[in-house]
């Protein structure tokens, strides 16, 4: 065998007993703990489990990024022929952006918001070529080209936060592109994006790897994302494989229990609609991941304590219509002003909620669902259109005559880490809302937040732990617990499982089913994620361009669409069948193709 025939037939990466161990004050918390595998060029391998297994950790470790950390990282790590863990530092500058390249997870904090995305670009490239600044950016022009951002001389000279969520990923596998690596690795790059935009980045990686046969290495918690993106699965738990193969193989017949309980928190199209089948629900309790610094108990199942009954101030004291209706929304429009210009967010929607039901509002980024969820609850004034809610019009209304209702109708945020004060325990946060209304004692208010936070699922005795020390899921249960607190009869819920894995998206998504059926809470739930949506909801609105394009029960809207809008984000949600996945891929480059071609 000739050098140049080996040299084709070398693994890219080749991993063997990796281990990395994280030192902290009680010793070392070991994130992967012998880790075995290979990617050859042209391949593509997805890395999955939830949070917490190991797998950004392992990511990381293939570009030396461990390095100065104090992680301790043992094994063999070899990538394009270099052995990263012996390698030197001027090794490691030549294996970073040149033979491989990292897409991270956030866009917005892997782009330095001060400079252009072009001269960022071009920055990567001046490093690993000797070429004139002009050289440079007309590289980085090429490239942005490349990865479909239109107009890309002029949008090359835009900042990071002129761009949209799916832009600046689109800008960062650019950056990734430009040296022409060999090896992709992209860490979680679809994490929070709405459907459309998720399909078109995995459409984008699928024709980059079989246009210049580099190797992917696709890091995600979701078997979904990587059913049509790559060749193999590994899957993680705790920082080891539990199961590796070809992906249909892994997708249709597991051989693992974790596999398989992943595989069920999958939320799907085709699985149970409404709120009588929440995600998660068909999970095995023996089986079900949990966040890794969640309590023993949840090991057997989502520990949500003992169920209180429902007061009556909540089930008939409420402010609900003969028809049932709780809140009605009429030609709501909402304008945000900039000097002498205007941008409309909502423009004339109209909706009911009713009283223990649950509304889905689903739509891409930008289109107006989150604007429409902090009307609903007084968070935002609209511009013009009524809120009727307890009888009376209350879109008019101040802060002072506003205050009452307060209680009643609460918000659960998209980002728990940005709604709770860092610098205050999650016990007091979750206070906040019961010493405003001054009705309890100290000692009945403290005791009121630990009944909380049993209810949803965490030890009371955490009250005074803070906000860093709990995980992603933890972190939306104490926001839950927040808006519960009041005794409110309405809870928007912003995105409130975007950014979760989907184990962890399946235990809040059932939480929010069992507390709504047992307090009789009416729910308003935004989501980009079209089979969340159909899992959790009685009735569902589609909103496109700030208006509401279709909507009715669930089964009408999903099984029957009539709007060519809702069809499209049908067709781009994720499906477990490699086959299937790759089939819509096809049919999504062939549509692209004819609007491109089209007169």
């Amino acid at each position: 065998m000739t050098a140049a025939s080996r040299a084709a037939t070398a693994a890219l990466v080749e991993v063997a007993d990796l281990r990395i161990e994280f030192p902290t004050d009680g010793g070392a918390v070991r994130a992967v703990d012998g880790l075995d595998f290979s990617l050859g060029a042209g391949q593509a391998l997805g890395l999955v489990g939830e949070s917490g297994s190991g797998k950004s950790a392992t990511a990381y470790a293939l570009l030396g990024l461990h390095r100065g950390t104090g992680a301790r990282v043992s094994g063999t790590v070899r990538v394009d022929g270099t052995d990263v863990l012996t390698a030197t530092d001027a090794e490691l500058r030549r294996l970073r952006g040149g033979a491989a390249a990292m897409v991270f997870q956030d866009p917005l904090s892997a782009l330095d918001p001060y400079f252009a995305i072009g001269d960022q670009i071009a920055e990567v490239y001046r490093v690993h070529h000797r070429v004139s600044k002009s050289a440079a950016r007309a590289r980085a022009v090429e490239v942005l080209d490349r990865v479909g951002i239109a107009d890309a001389a002029r949008r090359s000279r835009s900042r990071p936060h002129e761009f949209s969520g799916g832009m600046r990923q689109r800008a960062l596998i650019a950056m990734a592109l430009a040296c022409e690596p060999r090896l992709l690795i992209a860490d979680e790059p679809t994490t929070a994006l709405d459907v459309t935009v998720q399909a078109q980045i995995l459409d984008l990686l699928h024709e980059l790897r079989a246009e210049t046969g580099m190797g992917l290495l696709l890091v995600t918690h979701d078997l979904g994302v990587v059913a049509g993106s790559v060749d193999r699965i590994l899957v993680m738990r705790d920082g080891r494989a539990v199961e590796g193969g070809p992906v249909g193989t892994v997708l249709s017949a597991p051989s693992a229990a974790y596999t398989r309980a992943l595989l069920a928190a999958v939320p799907r199209l085709d699985g149970p609609a409404g709120p009588e089948g929440p995600a998660g629900a068909d999970v095995p309790a023996q089986a079900k991941p949990v966040d890794a610094a969640e309590p023993a108990a949840d090991a057997a199942g989502l520990a949500v304590g003992p169920v209180p009954t429902p007061t009556p101030a909540l089930l008939k004291g409420g402010p609900v219509a003969e028809d049932g209706a709780l809140l009605v929304a009429e030609g709501l429009r909402r304008e945000f002003k900039r000097g002498r210009h205007a941008f409309t967010a909502v423009d004339d929607v109209s909706l009911t909620v009713r009283a223990g039901e649950t509304l889905g509002v689903v739509g891409e980024s930008g289109s107006g669902k989150t604007t429409l969820g902090r009307m609903l609850v007084r968070l935002l004034d609209p511009t013009r259109g009524r809120i009727h809610y307890g009888g009376r019009d209350i879109a008019p209304l101040g802060d002072r005559a506003l205050r009452p209702l307060r209680r009643e109708l609460q918000m659960v945020f998209q980002d728990p880490v940005s709604s709770l004060n860092p610098r205050r325990s999650i016990g007091e946060s979750i206070a906040d809302p019961l010493r405003a209304e001054g009705r309890l004692s100290d000692a009945a208010v403290v005791s009121r937040v630990k009944d909380l936070l049993e209810r949803v699922g965490l030890d009371p005795d955490w009250y005074h732990r803070y906000p860093h020390e709990f995980s992603g899921g933890q972190r939306q249960r104490v926001g839950i617990a927040r808006a519960l607190a009041p005794e409110p009869k309405l809870i928007v819920c912003d995105e409130p499982v975007s950014a979760l894995d989907v184990t962890t998206q399946a235990q809040v998504v059932a939480l929010l089913g069992e507390l709504q059926r047992d307090l009789g809470l009416a729910l308003v739930f935004i989501a980009h994620d079209l089979a969340v949506v159909r899992q959790v909801s009685d009735r569902v609105a589609v909103m496109r361009g700030g208006r509401i394009v279709e909507s009715g029960t669930v089964d009408q809207v999903y099984d029957a669409p009539r709007d060519p809008y809702t069809k499209g984000l049908l067709a781009a949600v994720p499906v477990l069948d490699p086959a299937e996945a790759a089939e819509r891929r096809e049919n999504r480059r062939e549509l692209r193709s004819v609007m491109v071609t089209a007169p």
